[in-house]
């Protein structure tokens, strides 16, 4: 008999019929069923957890943030740091080859000091060289000469002199003493 009732209020109102259930109807049943779901949210405190795990969120991403400026501030640090240590190991390539180029001047003038030096000591030796091989050539010459002299006197002596010449050589020489 209530399918009879509903065909018959289904054609009182043009053919359409709206179910209902303890004389609600679809959509008095949805606004009870939210109600009762958001009564029991409220209930067991939902909103709180959702709040709580939110602040909890919020609290995490406000760390990782601090944490990253922290690691950021860090980085330009060692990034100023790096960069001076640059600019100052450049300072230093540039005052090492400055000293390193005058290191090699006064090389390079010690050098040719020591070149000039030597040379003037092996001319100078060259120079006692040729001296001593001179004296050495006129001493020779002299000796010759001398050697020559004494046999040639000899030669002559032997040629010229006979006993009654050393005689009267003896005689003169024991009259002088």
């Amino acid at each position: 008999m209530a399918d009879f009732n509903l065909l018959a209020v289904a054609a009182e109102h043009g053919g359409e019929v709206e179910p209902s259930a303890f004389g609600l109807t679809p959509g008095m049943w949805v606004a009870l069923s939210m109600a009762v779901l958001i009564g029991v949210m409220i209930w067991k405190r939902v909103p709180g957890m959702l709040t709580s795990g939110l602040d909890k969120s919020i609290a995490e991403i406000r760390k990782q943030l601090d944490e990253a400026k922290a690691l950021r501030a860090e980085a330009e640090a060692l990034r100023k740091e790096y960069a001076d240590k640059i600019a100052g190991a450049e300072k230093d390539a540039v005052a090492m080859l400055d000293h390193a180029r005058h290191e090699a001047e006064g090389i390079i003038a010690k050098a040719e000091a020591d070149t000039t030096a030597l040379i003037g000591r092996r001319e100078k030796m060259a120079e006692d060289k040729i001296a001593a091989a001179e004296r050495g050539a006129v001493d020779e010459l002299r000796a010759k000469a001398a050697a020559a002299a004494a046999a040639a006197a000899r030669a002559l002596i032997a040629a010229k002199h006979d006993a009654g010449a050393d005689k009267a050589l003896v005689d003169q020489a024991i009259d002088g003493i």
